[in-house]
């Protein structure tokens, strides 16, 4: 890991929705369609081609898409993930500079007090039990791996607020680690709308994104479907007329369809 990187802080740079708009459309238009079995549902939906052509859209949609938490290590990153729980990217990225300032490195937050980190992160909710899990992972950082995150799932798994969304979200973002998918409720919708899973918990639904989710695109189609989940893909309605998979997708909540 070079100095460079270790330096600067790593930030996402969302589309417009009038952007966006005019982009899909424009990917929209050369896209294939996915034949319908019944209403709601696709012929194939696993099918390979789908899938690729799901890839590549997602890919000319989004190209670049980094993670959206603000960090300059995988130290950072692994902190504001774990604030990150029921709390938004933005309210997170407002609370790490104060926080990290205070306590630039896993031995000062090992030995800070309680009350020090809750009042610095008391705006991202449940802020007492996640500043006891940022300061457990701190200290097991500190006296188990020489200050360092770990690079593996099962290692990075032993800290005290990390479960595999986290484990993934660090892996993948900072060490480049395919790992697995990243499933968060924005990705867990997608899939399911897509078709690619029929699972409702994030660990079915990871194993099945595995599966049909080639490796060296989990760590980007996570970052994709989350940026798409935010700006077009929303939970309630849907802004299906300004969506690149629309063509593909096949889903009873659509809001509008070409097909």
């Amino acid at each position: 890991m070079n100095a460079d990187k270790n330096n600067r802080t790593v930030r996402n740079s969302p589309k417009t929705n009038s952007s966006l708009g005019v982009k899909a459309r424009l990917i929209a238009a050369s896209e294939p369609v996915a034949a319908k079995k019944k209403a709601g549902k696709t012929r194939n939906p696993l099918a390979p081609e789908r899938v690729a052509a799901i890839l590549d859209i997602l890919r000319k949609t989004y190209p670049g898409v980094v993670c959206a938490l603000h960090h300059r290590s995988a130290w950072e990153l692994t902190v504001a993930t774990i604030l990150s729980a029921q709390c938004t990217d933005v309210r997170v990225n407002l609370v790490t500079p104060a926080l990290f300032k205070a306590f630039p490195t896993p031995k000062a937050m090992a030995a800070a007090s309680l009350p020090e980190l809750e009042e610095l992160i008391r705006t991202t909710g449940f802020f007492r039990n996640k500043a006891k899990s940022i300061q457990g992972a701190a200290k097991i950082v500190v006296e188990e791996f020489g200050g360092k995150v770990p690079q593996t799932m099962e290692e990075i798994l032993r800290l005290p607020g990390v479960a595999r969304k986290t484990g993934n979200v660090v892996l993948g973002s900072w060490f480049k680690v395919s790992s697995g998918v990243v499933v968060d409720t924005h990705v867990l919708r997608i899939s399911r709308r897509l078709e690619l899973t029929k699972e409702t918990t994030p660990e079915k639904v990871e194993r099945d994104l595995m599966r049909v989710i080639p490796q060296d695109r989990w760590i980007d189609f996570s970052h994709e479907i989350i940026h798409h989940g935010r700006q077009i893909c929303v939970a309630r309605k849907p802004r299906c007329v300004d969506c690149t998979l629309e063509k593909l997708c096949n889903s009873l909540d659509k809001t509008w369809t070409s097909h």
